[in-house]
């Protein structure tokens, strides 16, 4: 299936949501303005960064265990439209809420040399949510 012209092109551009790509190495080669968006950094900011950028300090040694695995062996444990749920972090330093799904970018021979992701801020959902099971476990402690 071809697309039409300029469909990619602007999908990417315009799209709400971040687009980040990355090498083998976890450096950003491609970030969006819907990146922008979400987490504050620039795209000059952000490209030729190591995704750490917006990884929490506590969860960057399982993300590059898992990362690193993936890159060697070329198998994950998320499929195709998976959707993970992970804090990441702002330009400000804030912590947020994404959901997002990955892609491996492979080469010719079928090897690992990258990832493409979209993520979707869901903090105010997530927020809302603990907001709820709050209340629920309240009423219920009190029932």
């Amino acid at each position: 299936m071809i697309a039409p012209p300029g469909l990619i092109d602007a999908l990417l551009k315009t799209a709400s949501d971040a687009i980040i790509a990355t090498d083998r190495a976890g450096t950003i080669n491609f970030w969006n303005p819907g990146a922008d968006r979400i987490f504050g950094f620039t795209a000059d900011e952000a490209i030729g960064r190591s995704l750490d950028l917006i990884i929490p300090a506590n969860l960057q040694a399982r993300h590059w265990t898992g990362f690193n695995r993936v890159m060697e062996t070329g198998e994950s444990h998320y499929g195709q439209g998976d959707l993970l749920s992970v804090p990441a972090l702002t330009k400000s330093g804030r912590r947020i809420s994404v959901e997002f799904t990955i892609v491996m970018l492979k080469d010719e021979q079928n090897c690992p040399i990258g990832t493409a992701a979209i993520l979707r801020d869901v903090t105010k959902h997530f927020e809302k949510n603990r907001k709820l099971k709050h209340q629920l476990a309240e009423v219920t402690r009190m029932g």
